[in-house]
């Protein structure tokens, strides 16, 4: 009993993420301190939660304060964040594997960053659409809407970091936040596939794709939009995201 009771309050404690808005096949998620178990619409899901897809299942997310996240099959992500104070809305979740659609259009006047973390890349939403794949050796991710800031995860740390220690010798609050220190644009043409490390946030466009490899190379390009749009995985979130 004092076990339940404990569940329950740290369940409270720790913040809203979303709700289960759609399933497909199998789709369980794991609490912190719980047994993976098998999730209908309308379960609550909360900071630190983490969600599994088996083969041939999907599912859909409603955040907290508008937006989806969709789970592609054989996937699993953690969800890492949840802030919605007013018009500013942050989520960040661990894709471990699989695949994953983001579509969170913002509202008039309204701040909503939407950031997926991968084994090889750190992906940040400034506008509305973007799907990311994870691999150990090499993650991906393509733009349908608006603009996204990739950028990998050992930078990101390196920053936050500096951040920590600039804090200490000068006072105050850390100065860091997830976007780009120095915009780099997507250029037209780069020096070749692999051949550059990825050192600061660079931002991708209507377009454009990315594949970012675990020695921190990268390769840069506009994907192929009508062969693209055969994927079963992405007519179905076009889809649903039309309704």
């Amino acid at each position: 009993i004092m076990l339940s009771i404990a569940c329950v309050g740290n369940a409270q404690q720790r913040k809203q993420f979303g709700k289960i808005a759609l399933t497909l096949g199998w789709v369980e998620v794991e609490s912190p301190g719980a047994e993976a178990k098998r999730v209908k619409i309308g379960t609550t899901l909360r900071v630190n939660d983490i969600v599994r897809t088996k083969e041939k299942s999907r599912v859909e997310i409603s955040l907290r304060g508008g937006g989806k996240i969709r789970l592609g099959e054989k996937s699993e992500m953690e969800l890492t964040k949840a802030s919605v104070m007013g018009m500013q809305k942050d989520f960040n979740v661990n894709l471990k594997k699989g695949n994953v659609w983001v579509s969170a259009k913002a509202a008039f006047g309204e701040k909503k960053n939407v950031a997926v973390r991968t084994p090889t890349a750190v992906a940040a939403i400034i506008g509305t659409k973007y799907r990311a794949e994870a691999g150990d050796e090499e993650s991906s991710v393509l733009v349908y809407e608006g603009e996204v800031e990739v950028n990998r995860p050992e930078n990101l740390q390196k920053m936050r970091r500096d951040a920590l220690e600039k804090k200490q010798q000068q006072g105050g609050p850390p100065k860091f936040r997830l976007g780009p220190v120095q915009e780099i644009e997507a250029p037209t043409q780069v020096a070749g596939p692999y051949e550059v490390s990825l050192e600061d946030w660079i931002k991708l466009v209507d377009g454009m794709q990315i594949n970012l490899r675990a020695d921190g190379k990268y390769h840069m390009f506009e994907f192929d939009k009508e062969t693209d749009a055969q994927s079963d995985w992405v007519k179905w979130n076009e889809e649903l995201d039309a309704e």
